[in-house]
């Protein structure tokens, strides 16, 4: 049974080792993870944030030993299912490393952001809100235990608030790379950050096999 959160932004429902069997988000979901550190190969997956842009998230803490997260890993890989992400390449990455699913079919609101916003050098997600959407959001947990067994309110605010915005996000940035002619171009990036992921745990990110 989750646990059920209510903040200024929204209802927040924690899960522990999966999502339940019924439960539908739809054909767009946001997705973002929270992991022991910045390595995939060395730091564990702890949370999986989703929302369907409803202002609902649905967290799933993982938990080592308790099994497969069966639920969880076919909504990662069905293909009627868009994801988006920000910074889609960490986080493919620590969900094949994870969960062994391979996340697809993707969208990346970094990416986009650094195809089309090329007037500046700033593409984080807190950027992004404040720029796009003038909405500021806090980073004051990011650096925390997210592998300790009971997260904290402030925890489960901070993961969800990642995955809350997404959707405006992405349609901004989709409407910028239509005007600009760029929407092709960064679909099929979109479409190569599984195996940017895969290549990334295999030690493939230094040196990068596409560098000189």
């Amino acid at each position: 049974m989750a646990k059920t959160l209510f903040t200024p932004a929204g209802a927040i429902h924690l899960h522990v080792q999966d999502l339940p069997p019924d439960l539908s988000l739809g054909p767009v979901i946001a997705v973002d993870t929270e992991t022991m550190g910045l390595d995939p190969r060395r730091d564990r997956l702890c949370l999986v944030q989703i929302s369907s842009g409803d202002g609902v998230a649905h967290l799933v803490q993982i938990v080592p030993g308790r099994g497969p997260s069966t639920n969880l890993k076919a909504l990662m890989e069905n293909a009627g299912v868009v994801k988006l992400f920000h910074f889609a390449r960490f986080d493919v990455a620590a969900l094949y490393q994870g969960i062994g699913a391979t996340v697809a079919p993707v969208r990346c609101t970094k990416i986009a952001s650094k195809l089309v916003r090329t007037y500046t050098d700033r593409h984080g997600l807190k950027d992004l809100c404040r720029d796009l959407l003038g909405v500021d959001i806090s980073k004051q947990q990011q650096t925390s235990d997210w592998g300790a067994p009971d997260l904290t309110p402030e925890q489960c605010a901070y993961a969800a608030s990642d995955v809350l915005h997404l959707h405006a996000l992405w349609a901004r940035l989709e409407a910028l790379l239509k005007r600009e002619g760029r929407l092709e171009l960064a679909e099929e990036c979109f479409r190569f950050l599984p195996a940017r992921g895969k290549l990334d745990l295999m030690g493939y990110e230094e040196p990068d096999i596409f560098a000189h």
